[in-house]
Parts: C-alpha cells; sequence; structure tokens
C-alpha cells in the first residue's frame, strides 16, 4: 500500500477503508475509526500529498481514486469505503472506476459536481508563515491569526504543522495543492456515471451547503441508488460537528464485515 495509514479493529471480515478531505490526514477522522472498529477492521489513510503520504504534482480526482484502488488491493481487493469532502469525490470516483472493489460506499457531505470553494487562500495563508522562526503552536496561531479569523480553521490547519521537523514543516505538498486547486473543487466528466450499483448513502451536514439541490441532482445521476440523510445541526465538517451521529450512522449503513 503506497498510502501512510492506521488500521484499528479486529482482522477478518471486509474492511473500512476511510478517506479524510483537504488540509486533513488520516488521524482527523481517528474518532470515528475507533468508533467504527468496534466490530469491523478500518483502514484510515492519509491521501497523497497530506499527512506522512507521498508527494506527487498529480492530485486530481482518478490518481486519488487510483491510490485508493492501490490499498484495496493491499487489504483483499474489496472494501467498503468512506470519504469526507476530497475524500468523499475520490471514493465516488473509485466506486464509478473500479466497482467491483466497492461494496457499500458512504460518502460525507460532498456531491459529484464542481464548486467554487476554492482554499487558495488558506494555502497562501499557509505558505505565508515563516517557518523558521516558529517552534511553538502558540506562534504558529499567532502567526496565521494575520491571514485566518476563524480560530477552528487555524486549529485544523496546524495538526499538520510539525513542529518536531527542523525547521517546522507541513506535511502536504501546499504547492500541488495550489496548482491544483481547478481539479480539487471540480470533477472529471468522463467518469462512467451509474456503473456502481451497490448501496450508497450520502452522509450531509444540515447546515453545511455542498449537498445543494444541485449537488442531490448529480448524486442521482451518478449514483441512483443513492440515499441522503442531513445531519441536524452540523456543517460541513460534520464527523466533528456530530460524530456520535455520524457514526451511529454509518454503523447501522455499513453493518457487519
Amino acid at each position: 500500500m503506497r498510502l501512510s495509514h492506521q488500521t484499528h479493529g479486529p482482522e477478518g471480515g471486509v474492511p473500512i477503508l476511510m478517506a479524510h478531505g483537504l488540509f486533513g490526514q488520516a488521524r482527523n477522522l481517528g474518532a470515528l475509526a475507533r468508533r467504527l472498529s468496534e466490530s469491523r477492521r478500518v483502514v484510515v489513510v492519509d491521501m497523497r500529498n497530506h499527512g506522512d503520504s507521498f508527494h506527487d504534482p498529480d492530485h486530481g480526482y482518478p490518481a486519488l481514486a487510483g491510490d485508493l484502488a492501490d490499498a484495496i488491493a493491499g487489504l483483499g481487493g474489496r472494501a467498503d469505503v468512506v470519504g469526507h469532502s476530497m475524500g468523499g469525490k475520490a471514493a465516488m470516483a473509485l466506486a464509478l472506476t473500479h466497482p467491483r472493489m466497492v461494496r457499500k460506499l458512504a460518502v460525507m457531505d460532498i456531491a459529484p459536481l464542481s464548486y467554487k470553494h476554492s482554499q487558495i487562500g488558506l494555502i497562501v495563508a499557509m505558505e505565508s508563515l515563516d517557518l523558521s522562526a516558529i517552534d511553538r503552536r502558540s506562534a504558529a496561531d499567532a502567526a496565521l491569526a494575520r491571514h485566518v479569523d476563524d480560530p477552528g480553521i487555524r486549529a485544523f490547519l496546524l495538526q499538520s504543522l510539525d513542529l518536531k521537523s527542523d525547521p517546522a514543516a507541513w506535511r502536504m505538498n501546499l504547492c500541488a495543492l495550489r496548482d491544483q486547486m481547478d481539479r480539487l473543487v471540480g470533477w472529471p466528466d468522463d467518469l462512467p456515471k451509474g456503473s456502481f450499483d451497490g448501496p450508497m448513502l450520502e452522509i450531509a451536514g444540515e447546515r453545511s451547503d455542498y449537498v445543494s439541490e444541485a449537488g442531490q441532482a448529480a448524486l442521482r445521476e451518478h449514483f441512483p441508488q443513492a440515499r441522503v440523510v442531513r445531519v441536524k445541526g452540523a456543517g460541513h465538517w460534520l464527523h466533528a460537528d456530530a460524530p456520535q451521529a455520524v457514526a451511529q450512522i454509518l454503523v447501522g449503513f455499513l453493518g457487519e464485515g
């Protein structure tokens, strides 16, 4: 398996593969993975250009789906797949291009269409930090606060700052993510629609605008069997806003391995 990953739970059965969103890493899904691993083997990956995984200039969804296919091949060839945001798009691309590898597909707060939610501003903010002068998280937060007002977003981004490195370094390939942003917020228009006929669940945040009417229409076009569940009071990072509710929904949908 090329992707750095963490494994939870017992051996045997069909594993659950989990993929995080943009600027995230495997540990962001750790609490959810541990809940699912009470009865299932769960593998959480660092996507390419994130965490401890490899860096590559290609960050398009065909490449990300290929990474997930490689991971599943190393796990026995078939898995239930859960993805959030960018990881959700990668999971959908995987299911459409490698349908036999996916038993059940759960996507968290993303649809198979192009968005205008560019995150270039956050990349510029992270790149603006003089990391040679930072040795404490509080100093990094103060520096990042000049560009990012939301303390929650700053805390999320700073989880990917390696202060043990000399000098401090981001655990992300910011250059590739910046250069590939159009592909990140976009969606490939040449994927085989309807090719995955297994169970498919979309878990959307009630306060999020990522799964709009247009998003639901695109979802039905690609996955006619898709079922949409909205989590009350949750935004785009619904697994952080309502972890117990999201875990309960996933446990019910994924079932036993």
